[in-house]
């Protein structure tokens, strides 16, 4: 079902001090309704928010790879608004660089980010959705949660990871009358392509100029991406004002085309194997 329309609804947005996740805080706070925005500093938040009107917002300073802190900010968020309708993971960080520079605390740190923040998330949010029977659940993957570039493997990890846990969950909750949504914005005019939100490694390898060239082009497309973060957080709110849609919701015409190329390779693949699939069966 819906969340509900006649009445504030209440959602519980992560990520929410930066880039579409602010974007998606102001706009819920504009249209009136409840929000939980968690950050690692609520003082970012707040002043991002400086504009408008936080009577509704409940701010929440969160690591969210602590599941009793997961588990205590959802409970909060229920004690002070009384329901809970929309959760959207939206928390992450981009990383450029080979697989093979990657380190352990890095790879660590990504998923503990990507995968096991929104599973805690998730787990709190998910009994109290589905003793409702309502309610929608929306993860902010990324293009590269379908297809991937080379510099990008860390990064798509966990938001392969984020979409495969993702299809699961919607199969789960369907009985349940709670919808589940992914997100694959492409690129979008926020700060992600600076250093504040794109991570690059301790030590590279001489062996990758492209990949060198690659993260170059990427800090000079600051500014210049294609997607909006105001019609793109207007287009998160509309999916759950739907309360349905595709398990897999494309943001940006770039998106489009991306997956419309792994689609043709992919399908191209698959038939190229096809013969040898067959050989394997017991006969």
């Amino acid at each position: 079902m819906p969340y509900p329309t006649a009445t504030p609804a209440t959602w519980f947005v992560t990520g929410a001090s930066r880039g579409l996740g602010l974007e998606l805080v102001r706009q819920l706070l504009e249209r009136g309704e409840n929000v939980a925005a968690t950050s690692r500093s609520t003082e970012r938040l707040l002043a991002g928010l400086a504009d408008v009107s936080t009577e509704n917002l409940e701010p929440l300073e969160l690591d969210l790879v602590d599941g009793a802190a997961v588990d205590s900010a959802v409970a909060r968020t229920l004690e002070r608004f009384g329901s809970l309708d929309v959760v959207v993971n939206n928390a992450g960080y981009g990383y450029l660089a080979s697989v093979e520079e990657t380190s352990d605390d890095d790879v660590r740190q990504m998923l503990d980010v990507q995968v096991v923040g929104a599973w805690n998330v998730l787990r709190a949010a998910i009994p109290h959705l589905r003793t409702a029977r309502s309610g929608h659940i929306i993860n902010i993957s990324s293009i590269l949660g379908l297809t991937t570039l080379p510099g990008w493997g860390l990064y798509s990890a966990g938001k392969f990871a984020l979409n495969g846990m993702s299809e699961a969950l919607a199969g789960e909750m369907a009985e349940f009358g709670v919808h589940v949504s992914i997100v694959e914005p492409g690129y979008f005019r926020t700060s992600f392509l600076t250093t504040g939100s794109l991570v690059l490694p301790a030590a590279t390898v001489d062996a990758y100029p492209a990949i060198r060239e690659m993260t170059r082009n990427h800090f000079d497309l600051q500014g210049h991406q294609l997607g909006d973060p105001v019609k793109g957080a207007d287009a998160i709110i509309g999916i759950a004002l739907a309360g349905k849609g595709p398990l897999n919701q494309l943001l940006g015409s770039d998106s489009y085309q991306y997956a419309q190329a792994r689609i043709a390779a992919l399908t191209a693949d698959v038939e190229d194997g096809r013969a040898l699939a067959m050989t394997t069966d017991h006969t």
